[in-house]
């Protein structure tokens, strides 16, 4: 299928990298030759530089022959213009980013219709939504929820004196025999593997578990952490983010304060955020941090414009006490790095676009998919259909693409935790882990 990207900064970049991958046929227009140079010389893709939003422009970019347009500069009315220059067709899906709150508001007299938008994503309450899944358990690193809940995937740090540190997965299986659980893959020293029964987890592993609902607290125990949501939130900056994300907090009844620099913007927040404490200061006073208690948080979540700043006033935070600290980093190198200053969970609106975006452009038998913040692996919710050459064979003969393993199953109301002795039937639902290079051959391997 051939996408067209309007927009080759983090979003477009990361969705077109993606997509490339899996053999689509991408070109990325942007107004600025220093962006696709950098896009020309790091991705398999065409680029063309000139206005998206000019009929002409989308033309040479060979409009008529594509199926998805994707407008995801950094600004709404760009990305909106855009889908309007292009002439509605079938078989042509228009997709437009939009930042602006006053575009999702139920009386909005502007609807994505009237600019002939298929589909409107939110970078910034997609980071949100994902920043309050985190809050859902304060030890994890990454949530994913799959079936309304019923399984999850966890990322979690192994911690010192933890039951599953320093044994091997297969012992540590045996000793949890018929709960329904899976180790997925095994981060280790910036590296991501697909363990099998004879790898060892040690302390300091970041480990990714798929689990039935129910098993959630046992998985959290075997790495050495307790099953507790936060009540207590403290949010930093003034940003879009920051304003869904209370929001979000306000509408679950979470005791949240949030710290704002620029004293219009704590005011003009102060006035939309009726449930939060808004105050007017700087992020990263350590008296003023510590003087609103943030020791006794139970979550921080920096969401600045600066990355720089986040991380800095994540530092504070977690020295302070706070159990939990989340971390906005817009460049995608700042995520691996907050890692390794210790601190919890890193979350890029980059990523939750992207996140959002591929679940629309992967229809057919992709119910779901996520990207995971550290390493760009997906977590997909697949439907198995008679085509798949996968169904009815056990599935450590099914010829499952190196790089992937199938966590979990959902089968009408239950949730099967599989063996390589199991197998998949039509319409179950398969929850997959997938390394980059292995989402295409997933994909692939359950044909609509």
């Amino acid at each position: 299928m051939r996408v067209i990207i309007v927009g080759a900064g983090e979003v477009g970049y990361h969705v077109a990298d993606r997509l490339a991958k899996e053999q689509h046929d991408v070109v990325i227009v942007d107004v600025a030759p220093e962006r696709l140079d950098y896009v020309e010389s790091h991705l398999d893709v065409a680029v063309l530089e000139g206005n998206g939003a000019s009929p002409s422009v989308l033309a040479r970019a060979g409009l008529k022959d594509a199926g998805l347009l994707l407008a995801v500069t950094s600004v709404d009315e760009v990305n909106l213009v855009t889908c309007m220059s292009a002439p509605s067709r079938a078989g042509l899906v228009k997709v437009a980013r939009v930042s602006n709150p006053d575009f999702y508001a139920e009386r909005s007299a502007v609807q994505p219709g009237t600019f002939g938008v298929d589909l409107l994503i939110n970078p910034e309450r997609e980071l949100a939504l994902e920043a309050f899944r985190l809050l859902q358990s304060t030890a994890a690193s990454d949530v994913v929820v799959f079936a309304g809940g019923a399984v999850q995937l966890l990322g979690l740090w192994v911690a010192e004196g933890a039951p599953i540190a320093n044994r091997k997965l297969s012992t540590i299986g045996a000793g949890e025999h018929g709960r329904q659980l899976l180790t997925v893959a095994v981060e280790r020293e910036g590296e991501t593997i697909i363990p099998s029964g004879s790898s060892e987890i040690h302390v300091g592993d970041h480990v990714y578990v798929i689990a039935a609902a129910a098993e959630i607290p046992r998985a959290l125990e075997l790495t050495g952490h307790r099953h507790e949501k936060a009540q207590r939130v403290m949010l930093a900056g003034g940003s879009v983010e920051t304003f869904y994300m209370a929001q979000l907090l306000q509408q679950h009844g979470l005791d949240t304060i949030a710290i704002v620099e620029d004293r219009e913007r704590a005011l003009e927040l102060a006035e939309k955020l009726e449930r939060t404490l808004v105050l007017n200061g700087n992020v990263t006073d350590i008296e003023l941090l510590e003087l609103e208690g943030v020791g006794g948080m139970d979550a921080f979540v920096a969401l600045t414009d600066y990355d720089e700043t986040n991380i800095i006033a994540s530092l504070v935070a977690k020295h302070a006490g706070a159990k939990q600290v989340i971390t906005l980093v817009n460049k995608s190198d700042y995520v691996p790095l907050a890692r390794r200053l210790g601190l919890d969970a890193a979350v890029s609106p980059r990523l939750s676009a992207a996140s959002a975006l591929l679940r629309y452009v992967r229809r057919g038998s992709v119910q779901r998919v996520a990207t995971l913040q550290a390493n760009d692996a997906e977590v997909l919710s697949l439907v198995v259909t008679p085509g798949s050459p996968m169904v009815g064979r056990p599935l450590a003969e099914a010829g499952f693409p190196d790089g992937a393993i199938v966590g979990a199953i959902v089968r009408g109301n239950s949730v099967v935790v599989p063996t390589g002795r199991d197998a998949l039937r039509v319409g179950d639902s398969a929850i997959v882990f997938a390394l980059p290079d292995a989402v295409g051959p997933v994909t692939r391997a359950f044909p609509t």
